[in-house]
Parts: C-alpha cells; structure tokens; sequence
C-alpha cells in the first residue's frame, strides 16, 4: 500500500508571468514500522515570463503527452522519456531551444557521493508538429560527458515522440529513443556512461487508450529498453481499466509484466489505484 503519489501544487499568473510549485511525497525516507512518514519532495519550481521558462520542470527533451496512462507510477518508464531538472528554455512557436542541468550518469563521482565535473550544461532542442489529430515531437540532445577517468567525452541522443487520435475519444500514444539519451530515457534503465565509454541505448513505448464509455476507459502498452555498453534490456508491458466515479473520483486495476533479461528477473503485479484530483 502506497500513497506517496499524492501530490498538491499552486501557480500563480500575473499577465505574461507564471509562477508554478508542485510537490509530492515520493522518495521521503520513511519507513512501515511506526508512522509510515514521507518527506515531501520537489517536482517542479520555475518562473515562466513571455517566451522564456527557468527553473525546475519537464525538461525539453520529454513530450509529457506521449507517457501512457497506467494505475503503476510512471506507467513503461522503463522505456519512455522522463526526467524534470534545472533548465533555461526558450520557446518560439512549436520550437524549443534550452540549456538543462548536466550530469554524468556513471561518470565522475565526488568524494561525498555526490558532485561531478560537468562544466558544459546539456543542450536540447525540439519541434512539436500539432493539430486535430494530435502531435508528434522531434528532439534531440548534446551532452558532454566527464568520465570517471578524467576524460571528457560527447553525446548525442535523439527522440521521436507522440500522441495521435484514432477512434472517437481513443488515441495512440508513441515514444522511440535512440542514441547516447542516457539518464533522459527509461528512469534509470540506462546510464550515460559505462566506464569511459559512452552508452547506446534504444527505447521504444507504445500505448492504446480506449475508451468503453465515458467514464470507463482501458489502456493496454509495453515498453522494451535495450543498451549495448552494460547489455541490458528491459520490458515493461500492462492493461488496466479506469473507471471515473464523478468528473474528479476514479479507480482503476492493472495487470502487467516487468522484466529485467540481464538480471534474469521476471514479475508479475496486480495494482489497485484510486484518485482524487481537485
């Protein structure tokens, strides 16, 4: 039983200015035996003013829209795009252009347990094709990458990414990465570098959502990430049923499969979630 996914938020709007906080209680540091206490924890924190957004939120790189909707968590993030970090965004129009907090994923770590050489922030840059029928997002991300032997080297990591309508209320939702995406696909499935060299990682997610009524709804996805430099590959897959209560109760069940191939790890779940958004 978990309830660390609650989450409460507040924005604040004055003309062109947006101020926007969120917070949940993933990651706190409680424990089961006494109080089961969760430490609230930081999602997003950014000023957005015109064209411009700085702070802590989705970084460029990710289309929010793509994720599948599922009662687990995140849903496939073994295989989807999903990262929120310290960035500097420009947008103009259905183009992006950000500079994003830089960090060696299985570089350089400092004596603490913490700390990098990074010196160069990440750099991302996407465009959004948008209409009636949905969207498809193309994205692509430099880094350059501080090893643990004192070397610096380069990535490249690219995404195509979208949410298309098909039936009625139905839609598909798609997500391919590729290339040195590193920390920014499959929520630690994948890492930027193994030793001193650069990994490779292919990712792919795909979701249908159909809906039985309006207020009964399922979605069925999978998700398959695979790396060359630590050999890893693994699957995510599940189908659930959303039911909404009222506009704001709904309860849904899941059942699904996650696996680790490398590890020779295979589980089953059934998960039960129920939700109340203000």
């Amino acid at each position: 039983f978990s309830a660390d996914s609650k989450r409460f938020n507040t924005k604040y709007v004055h003309g062109d200015l947006t101020g926007f906080i969120e917070m949940d209680f993933f990651g706190g540091g409680g424990n089961e035996k006494l109080t089961n206490s969760r430490h609230p924890r930081l999602r997003h924190a950014f000023i957005k003013y015109k064209n411009w957004t700085i702070g802590q939120t989705w970084s460029t790189f990710i289309n929010t829209s793509a994720l599948a909707e599922a009662a687990d968590f995140g849903g496939p993030l073994v295989a989807s795009g999903f990262i929120r970090q310290d960035m500097i965004r420009y947008t103009m129009g259905n183009f992006q252009v950000a500079i994003e907090n830089p960090e060696s994923y299985g570089g350089y770590v400092g004596s603490a347990g913490y700390g990098t050489k990074d010196s160069v922030p990440d750099v991302i840059g996407k465009y959004t094709f948008k209409g009636d029928w949905g969207n498809v997002a193309i994205a692509g991300v430099a880094k350059q990458l501080e090893t643990k032997g004192g070397s610096s080297e380069s990535g490249f990591g690219y995404g195509i990414t979208g949410r298309i309508k098909t039936f009625g209320e139905d839609d598909f939702r798609f997500q391919f990465h590729g290339g040195n995406t590193g920390r920014y696909v499959g929520a630690a499935a994948a890492t930027d570098l193994v030793g001193e060299e650069v990994e490779e990682t292919t990712a792919i997610m795909v979701s249908y959502r159909h809906f039985w009524t309006e207020t009964l709804r399922t979605n069925v996805f999978y998700g398959n990430t695979k790396t060359d430099e630590s050999d890893r590959d693994r699957t995510h897959w599940g189908v659930n049923v959303f039911k909404n209560i009222t506009k704001k109760l709904s309860y849904g069940v899941e059942f699904g499969n996650f696996e680790m191939a490398e590890q020779d790890a295979d589980s089953n779940y059934a998960q039960l979630s129920i939700k109340y958004s203000l």
